[in-house]
């Protein structure tokens, strides 16, 4: 039987592990960015080696987790700045809506993570993860003991590990300083890297790293960076590169000469989820797919990696609903005017409680950090050849008919059995006028009945979100919101082979053989039960795969300056008919809805950013705030933060166009071997 990655930090002395959390701090890069050396007495052993690895384990996690505030977590910087979702929390003092005027090097970079959108966390988050990786690589060839076939299966995860952080890094923030080894002493004069080189250097990393690692079938332990892994990374850094044919060559590897395959059919443990009796999930394969106890099981041959968070190893609470899910507490007006919530929270022991109407414990307590946008939730799902705007509910990933997909209208009100509406199906608008018994209006037909439809009125995948906090909902005398899930204990996927799947099929598509690349779409709807099928994709089809495949998985907004790279590379078109050039996509400013990047115009066409349709007519919020979704062209990168801009203070790093700091005359190094050997000085 194979163990989890967890038990690795167990075989490592205490006294190891703390030197290695104590050497290696969230302080890295700041104020002395890329300054910190560690002691070469800790990694001289195996064990130690074992340690800084188990670390680098267990960081993968950190952008799937709750840092140091449960309504937030660093992935939700991330899809912020993508199409699929948009910053919900209504009464923040800071909403992150206006990221066109408040986006700065200084503003918004933010490094304590507590309430989304602190992008400084995140760019020391990542560097942390390149360190322990850099950990690991200055100090495995003095290990004793070692045979050089060892070393290279330790240097293989570690290059994995640095590449995984650089390559969301780069996707971020573009050109950045190339560190590839521990500073022996405080380096203050770093010298950026330009995005292109750095591909090329993580390219030939992970060359190496697809040949020392070894195969996942070789191993006993789960959550270890595997051969899968350093591979479904390297064919995205080759797309990158524009290596097309050998991205597909290696994507074929993966899913046709491994031990890797689609999961087609239910498997694993049936994990139920709230009360059955009020919403009730139909046991199928997309359910399974994504249960926490399923996501590493050996039978899950679709698995690639996860970070591993499960059972009596678990580490950290996922607070996926409370931050995901809509925040309906207060919020919900009944179309009959009858008083208080429409959705009411009672104790299972409270005699008005109804067990089939008990939303509490089937959605959770949600209070809405981010939500998806009405193209995520809805247009998304329209089919081709459909009649009129009919969205495919057929689609497991969109059902709610089986319980995977969860509308505000499938809930029913609960509040009152008095009063007339009580088990009827929510509504988003009165149905009718309605008037008291003197003829005093009460509800006016059309009127909004949610006093927040942007924090308290939206879907959810349910299938993706839903956690078991089974000690919260075991408690029968709770009421509120002490007997809902907040999340729980759970593993994330790092990758998985729908999303090879996916890669193969942008491979295909940029050697013009579009019909190739429908084909690997059409394996995952297959999968999902879709009703269409693709006889010819563009690359606006794979990336809208990808967004019904990925919710909650992949790094949106990292993914789309990916692609945005590609296109601008190749000239290929969009599915606008659009096309972009290498030397002006990332060069350009403006909130209107013409010109920028790929990633630009999708959210200009998909989201709620620089909508013109979007007014705050067509929204409503409990205490009244004005919102303003905008994105600048500039944003696609993030700013370099000012911290390090300034403690690198012997040199000067590259400034992304359109922050204060941007030089375009700044010193770059020209390929990524010199900015190596300057690192390793």
């Amino acid at each position: 039987m194979k163990s989890y990655n967890n038990k690795l930090i167990r075989l490592a002395a205490p006294a190891i592990i703390a030197g290695m959390l104590a050497s290696c701090s969230d302080d890295f890069l700041k104020p002395d960015p890329m300054s910190e050396f560690e002691p070469t007495t800790t990694f001289s052993t195996e064990s130690g080696i074992q340690a800084a690895m188990a670390i680098c384990d267990r960081h993968l996690g950190r952008m799937f987790i709750s840092t140091s505030n449960t309504n937030s977590m660093l992935m939700l910087s991330d899809m912020m700045f993508s199409e699929t979702t948009v910053h919900a929390k209504t009464d923040d003092g800071q909403m992150r809506d206006n990221w066109a005027g408040n986006l700065t090097p200084n503003s918004w970079m933010a490094t304590d993570n507590n309430s989304g959108g602190e992008l400084g966390f995140v760019w020391n988050d990542m560097w942390d993860h390149v360190k322990y990786a850099n950990t690991v690589l200055t100090f495995i060839d003095g290990v004793e003991g070692l045979s050089e076939e060892k070393k290279k299966e330790y240097k293989g995860r570690a290059l994995f590990h640095r590449a995984w952080g650089y390559y969301n890094l780069t996707f971020w923030f573009g050109n950045l300083p190339l560190v590839t080894a521990l500073p022996t002493g405080p380096k203050r004069n770093y010298i950026s890297t330009p995005q292109g080189e750095i591909i090329k250097m993580l390219v030939e990393d992970l060359k190496n790293a697809v040949e020392w690692v070894p195969a996942q079938k070789d191993m006993t332990v789960y959550g270890m960076i595997n051969k899968e892994s350093c591979r479904h990374l390297y064919v995205k850094c080759l797309l990158a590169d524009g290596q097309y044919k050998e991205a597909e060559n290696q994507a074929t590897i993966l899913i046709e000469q491994s031990d890797r395959a689609l999961m087609r059919s239910t498997f694993g443990s049936d994990i139920k989820q709230g009360e059955q009796n009020t919403w009730s999930v139909q046991r199928n394969v997309i359910w399974d797919l994504h249960r926490p106890e399923n996501k590493v099981l050996g039978a899950n041959t679709e698995y690639i990696l996860a970070f591993v968070n499960v059972s009596e190893q678990a580490f950290q609470n996922m607070k996926w609903i409370r931050q995901l899910g809509p925040h309906w507490a207060g919020n919900i007006l009944t179309p009959d005017g009858s008083s208080g919530n429409g959705i009411a929270r009672p104790s299972r022991n409270d005699n008005t409680y109804d067990v089939n109407l008990d939303w509490l414990r089937v959605s959770g307590r949600g209070i809405g950090i981010t939500r998806p946008t009405d193209w995520a939730q809805r247009t998304l799902w329209v089919y081709p050849g459909s009649d009129g705007n009919k969205e495919d509910h057929q689609d497991l990933r969109h059902n709610p008919t089986v319980g995977n997909w969860l509308r505000m209208e499938d809930m029913k009100y609960n509040n009152s059995k008095t009063a007339k509406c009580y088990g009827q199906n929510l509504v988003l608008y009165a149905p009718e006028d309605v008037t008291s018994k003197s003829g005093k209006p009460i509800r006016t037909k059309g009127q909004i009945l949610c006093t927040d439809t942007i924090r308290s009125w939206f879907d959810i995948p349910y299938y993706k979100i839903y956690m078991l906090d089974a000690k919260a909902e075991d408690n029968l005398g709770a009421n509120d919101f002490q007997g809902a899930t907040l999340g729980a204990n759970g593993s994330a996927y790092i990758y998985r082979l729908a999303e090879t799947y996916l890669l193969r099929a942008e491979a295909r598509l940029y050697q013009g053989r579009a019909g190739d690349a429908a084909q690997d779409v059409n394996e995952l709807r297959k999968r999902a039960n879709a009703k269409y099928m693709y006889s010819t994709v563009n690359i606006g089809d794979i990336m809208n795969e990808r967004a019904r495949e990925l919710y909650m998985e992949e790094f949106r907004k990292c993914e789309l300056t990916r692609v945005s790279r590609i296109l601008a590379m190749t000239g290929i078109a969009d599915e606008w008919g659009n096309t972009y050039n290498i030397n002006t996509w990332d060069k350009q400013q403006g909130t209107d809805i013409a010109g920028g990047s790929y990633w630009y115009q999708r959210l200009v066409h998909y989201s709620f950013y620089n909508n013109p349709n979007f007014t705050n007519g067509d929204i409503t919020t409990g205490n009244g705030k004005e919102i303003h979704y905008k994105m600048d062209k500039k944003n696609l990168f993030w700013p370099i933060p000012n911290f390090a801009m300034t403690g690198n203070n012997e040199a000067q790093l590259w400034q992304n166009y359109g922050y204060d700091g941007y030089d375009e005359g700044c010193r770059m190094w020209s390929t990524w071997q010199e900015a190596d050997a300057d690192a390793r000085q």
